[in-house]
C-alpha cells in the first residue's frame, strides 16, 4: 500500500452538527447523499473523491455518523472500546449462512448436498491460501502433493502449509471449548513451527519491537499495545469469547469476527499473528454450529482482495474503532468463498453425474470407482497416489487401494511403480 488513507476527523471536533442534521431533513440531494453513503458504508476516505468541496464533505460526514451512531452496537470487550453497525447486507449474509446450517446449500431452486468429502480439499485450500498470505512461497499444485501424498516438507513454505493444515485439523478436535491462554499459545506454536526463530514460538511478546508495516514500502500501519498489557488483555479477550451472550448477544460469525480482528490489533505474538487470528475464527464459528466454515476457504478469498484487507483493519482503526468495515469485508470473502464451494460441488457433482453414465456402460465398476476414475479422464496423464485417492473420496487408504488396483485389473487407468511407491493414471493414448 503505497498510500495510508486519511484518518476520519472526530465527530465532536466537526462544526455545524445541528446544521447537518437539520439539512438532512430539509434537502433532498443532501438526504439523498447521506443515505446512499451509508448504505454502502464508504469511510472518510472515500468522501474525498466523491464531494470536493471540504466543507460539503464535512457535513455529509457529521450526518453520516449521526445515523450510524444510533444503530451502534457496542463490544462487550473492557479493554478496548469498539463499535459496529449490522447494515442490511450484513443482515442478508448471516441470514444466509443460518439457512445453511441444515446441511443442504440452495440456489436457482436446485439443492447442493454437502458431505464431507469435500472439506478436505478445503482444508488444503485454506492452509496453502493462509500460508500464501504471510510469505510462504510454494505452489499449489506442489502444496497439495505434499500433504495428499504425506510427503516431507522441502521448503520452509510447504512447512508453513503443513503447519496451518495440521492446526485446521487439530481445531477441529477442540471445537467446542473454553478459549484459554493455553490454547491460544498451542495454537500459534502449531501453525509456526519450523517456520520462525524457535525463540518467538509458544509464548507472548515481551518487547515493543513488533509493528504492522507494509514489507515493501516499511509503511507503519499499526503499533500493537504495550507487551505489558498483554496478560490482562489476553485474559479480557478468553473472558469475552467465553461469555454466555444471553444478555448482550452478538452473532456468532460478528463475534468470531471480532475475535479475528482482536489478535491483529493486540498483536501478542512476534510472529505468526495472521494465522493465529485467521485459525481462531475458525475454530469459534465451528464450536457455535457453523460447520460451513469446514467447507470455505475463507484465506483464498483474502489472498485476492490483500489490500482491501489492510484497508479494512486501517479503516476501523482510524475511525473511532468502527468493526463495521472490518464486518463488512470479512464477511464479503465468505461470501466469496461460498460461491466458490458451489462451483465446487457443482463441478463435483458433474463428476458424479458422468460415473453415474459410466457405471450404465461398465458394470464392472461401483459408484464410488466410476468417480474416481471419471475425475482421472478429466486429467490425463496426471499422477496420482493411493494417499491422494484415500483423501479425496473420504476412505481409509486400503479402500483407495483396492479402488484404484480393480481400475488398473480392468485396463481404465495405468499402474507404475517408482521407487517404493505406486503411481496411477489415465492414459488417453
Amino acid at each position: 500500500m503505497k498510500n495510508l488513507p486519511e484518518k476520519s476527523p472526530d465527530l465532536l471536533r466537526l462544526p455545524g452538527l445541528h446544521k447537518a442534521i437539520l439539512r438532512y431533513f430539509e434537502d433532498s440531494d443532501f438526504k439523498s447523499y447521506v443515505d446512499s453513503f451509508n448504505e454502502r458504508y464508504l469511510y472518510w476516505d472515500d468522501l474525498i473523491y466523491r464531494v470536493k468541496d471540504e466543507s460539503e464533505r464535512a457535513q455529509i460526514w457529521t450526518a453520516m455518523k449521526m445515523f450510524r451512531s444510533q444503530k451502534t452496537e457496542h463490544v462487550p470487550y473492557p479493554h478496548i472500546s469498539m463499535d459496529y453497525c449490522i447494515t442490511p447486507s450484513i443482515q442478508r449474509s448471516l441470514h444466509l449462512y443460518d439457512r445453511y446450517l441444515s446441511g443442504t446449500i440452495q440456489i436457482q431452486n436446485k439443492s447442493l448436498h454437502l458431505d464431507k468429502r469435500y472439506i478436505v480439499s478445503s482444508l488444503i485450500e485454506e492452509a496453502i491460501a493462509s500460508s500464501i498470505l504471510e510469505g510462504a512461497v510454494t505452489t499449489r499444485k506442489e502444496a497439495r502433493e505434499m500433504i495428499e501424498q504425506k510427503k516431507t516438507p522441502r521448503s520452509h513454505g510447504e512447512q508453513m502449509v503443513l503447519n496451518n493444515y495440521e492446526t485446521l485439523q487439530m481445531l477441529i478436535e477442540k471445537q467446542g471449548g473454553p478459549l484459554t491462554p493455553s490454547l491460544l499459545l498451542e495454537i500459534q506454536q502449531t501453525v509456526t513451527k519450523e517456520t520462525i526463530i524457535r525463540d518467538d514460538i509458544g509464548h507472548f511478546r515481551d518487547n515493543n519491537d513488533v509493528k504492522v508495516m507494509d514489507p515493501v514500502t516499511g509503511t507503519v500501519h499499526h503499533i500493537p499495545p504495550d507487551y505489558q498489557e498483554i496478560p490482562n488483555l489476553i485474559d479480557g479477550l478468553c473472558e469475552f469469547v467465553n461469555a454466555n451472550d444471553e444478555e448482550k448477544f452478538i452473532h456468532p460469525i460478528i463475534k468470531g469476527i471480532v475475535i479475528h480482528f482482536l489478535i491483529g490489533y493486540i498483536h501478542p505474538f512476534n510472529d505468526g499473528n495472521g494465522r493465529t487470528a485467521r485459525s481462531l475464527f475458525y475454530w469459534y464459528t465451528l464450536s457455535h454450529g457453523y460447520w460451513l466454515m469446514e467447507y470455505l476457504s475463507i484465506s483464498r478469498s483474502i489472498l485476492k482482495s490483500k489490500g482491501k484487507y489492510a484497508l479494512a483493519y486501517l479503516y476501523t482503526e482510524y475511525d473511532q474503532l468502527d468493526l463495521t468495515y472490518f464486518i463488512l469485508y470479512h464477511i464479503d470473502t465468505m461470501n466469496k468463498a461460498l460461491t466458490d464451494l458451489i462451483h465446487y460441488i457443482e463441478e463435483k457433482q458433474e463428476y458424479q453425474k458422468k460415473a453415474q453414465e459410466l457405471i450404465k456402460t461398465r458394470k464392472d465398476l461401483n459408484p464410488r470407482q466410476a468417480e474416481i476414475l471419471s475425475e482421472m479422464m478429466e486429467t490425463p496423464n496426471q499422477v496420482y497416489t493411493i494417499f491422494q485417492i484415500a483423501k479425496r473420496s473420504n476412505v481409509v487408504y486400503q479402500t483407495a487401494r483396492t479402488d484404484l488396483m480393480h481400475l488398473e485389473e480392468q485396463g481404465y487407468i495405468v499402474k507404475e511403480k517408482r521407487g517404493k511407491g505406486l503411481f496411477f493414471y489415465y492414459s488417453d493414448e
